[in-house]
């Protein structure tokens, strides 16, 4: 491996990973995989992201080659933004883990709980 792996402490593979896996990244990843859409799109579909974040959360996930960005020449200006393949790859992945993480959200808050009511008996 080229890169020493993501365990290595100079690996470029933890930018890389710290970009699709960030909250952000995430999110926009799920929502391209549903298809191509345009800035305001990916915002509405995923709630609570400034415009300033997403501005930048595409732009990182496009200089990494997982989102493609077209202008369309037109006014007003008109701008779509897809997956690579690459992309797709990655998105399938992390939307895997999210899905995943969003059907162990109730065994997640029991453990937190347990794990909250022991420290508070120890305390």
């Amino acid at each position: 491996m080229l890169t020493g792996g993501p365990d290595a402490a100079m690996c470029p593979a933890r930018g890389v990973l710290e970009h699709v896996t960030s909250r952000w990244g995430v999110l926009v990843l799920g929502v391209l995989l549903r298809g191509t859409h345009r800035f305001s799109e990916v915002r509405r579909a995923i709630g609570g992201v400034s415009e300033k974040m997403l501005a930048q959360t595409l732009q990182t996930l496009e200089r990494d080659g997982f989102v493609r960005r077209e202008a369309h020449p037109v006014i007003p200006p008109h701008v779509d933004y897809s997956l690579t393949g690459l992309g797709e790859e990655a998105a399938r992945r992390v939307w895997a883990l999210a899905q995943w993480t969003d059907e162990k959200i109730p065994e997640v808050m029991a453990a937190r709980e347990a794990y909250d009511a022991a420290k508070s008996a120890r305390a």
